[in-house]
């Protein structure tokens, strides 16, 4: 066992204790009962996860999708903008996806940084899009495909983001203010406005402690409420959709598979480890996201997506991803594996290893698009 980590030095042997204290990561059971106790932890439900006074802000056709613009109200917060893509000219009802944005450190952007809108995206945009997406902006392309996909924005990114004025006077940040409202903001704007976001979540979790709950949490209810606005549309099929992301995407697919009924498949990309395996790496860059609290004395990160085994689930995983080790990755696979054996549907789960960084490049997304294709068939 390993009594040296790099994150705690001198107090090293605190992970010992607390493991002498309380059961860490215990083996749980799919099913209703591992359901409820995660809902149960997560602890946030204001009221019923539903779009509050829906709007129709814009419509638009380019480059082969039809576009439109949603807003909404999740009953907190600054309104919700989600973007709705579909073949341009395309009848009659379509299988529906959620595609999930990433953290990224990056809270300036959110569904921009994977669709493509009704303008153009702006130069950072599109050097954000070559390193992580192969250089495309991917919900447009599963939307030729043959899907009715949903964009949505979600607590505090994109048009949920907190202001720059209030988080600067709050950490007493001197960066230059600027207005990040404007559709054309500066590299140094965006890298400011990120940093400062970056800092502020600290400040943000404290408050939701206080309140009795968690960044988790309330990123799978706002997108609870996403998935029930698509599965109510005229254009997409009944009998559920699909959700897919990468890294803090993935985060997002991980905590709608578990939590949404809805959810007939999810693909989970660049985000996928035992909470052992991060105790002694890169723990400071994850999210809070990742750490719902009181978790780890109910089950491991890789049981989340498995509580509602044996609903179809894909991992893809990057074999050098610089936010994971190897060994992580490859127990987290064995154990999501196990589970969904264990529920008598193997064939449920796939998990698939590609070569490369952190990333959700060409070649896996055609091997998600189609996989997504094969699962939300009629």
């Amino acid at each position: 066992m390993r009594t040296h980590y790099q994150h705690l030095g001198a107090y090293s042997d605190l992970v010992a204790a607390a493991r002498r204290n309380k059961t860490l990561w215990p083996k749980i059971k799919p099913g209703k009962a591992a359901q409820k106790m995660f809902l149960n932890t997560l602890n946030f439900a204001p009221g019923p996860a539903r779009p509050l006074k829906l709007k129709v802000e814009d419509r638009w056709t380019r480059d082969g999708v039809d576009g439109e613009c949603l807003s909404w109200a999740v009953g907190y917060g600054p309104r919700t903008q989600a973007w709705v893509l579909r073949p341009a000219g395309a009848k009659g009802a379509l299988p529906g996806v959620l595609a999930l944005h990433d953290h990224g450190g990056n809270k300036y952007f959110g569904k921009e940084k994977i669709a493509e809108g009704h303008d153009p995206a702006i130069a950072p945009l599109l050097a954000y899009r070559r390193q992580y997406y192969g250089d495309r902006p991917y919900a447009n392309e599963l939307a030729r495909r043959g899907f009715t996909v949903m964009v949505p924005d979600v607590f505090l990114w994109g048009s949920r983001k907190i202001t720059m004025e209030l988080m600067a006077k709050q950490l007493w940040n001197r960066v230059p203010l600027f207005d990040d409202t404007r559709p054309d903001p500066t590299a140094e704007e965006i890298e400011n406005y990120n940093d400062t976001a970056s800092r502020y979540e600290h400040v943000v979790e404290k408050y939701l402690a206080v309140l009795g709950t968690t960044l988790s949490a309330l990123i799978s209810f706002e997108d609870r409420v996403a998935a029930a606005c698509l599965v109510r549309r005229h254009d997409v099929q009944p009998g559920g959709i699909g959700c897919v992301g990468l890294s803090g995407g993935g985060l997002r697919s991980c905590l709608l598979q578990a939590t949404c009924t809805d959810i007939r498949a999810a693909v989970v990309v660049g985000l996928m480890a035992t909470y052992a395996s991060l105790l002694d790496h890169n723990i400071c860059g994850h999210t809070w996201a990742l750490h719902p609290r009181g978790w780890s004395s109910k089950g491991d990160w890789p049981d989340i997506p498995c509580v509602r085994a044996p609903s179809p689930l894909m991992v893809q995983y990057d074999r050098e991803d610089e936010l994971f080790t190897p060994r992580g990755m490859q127990a987290a696979h064995r154990h999501i594996r196990a589970q969904y054996r264990a529920m008598g549907k193997p064939e449920n789960y796939t998990g698939k290893v590609y070569p490369g960084l952190h990333k959700f490049d060409r070649e896996m997304q055609a091997d998600a698009f189609g996989w997504l294709e094969k699962q939300l068939q009629r």
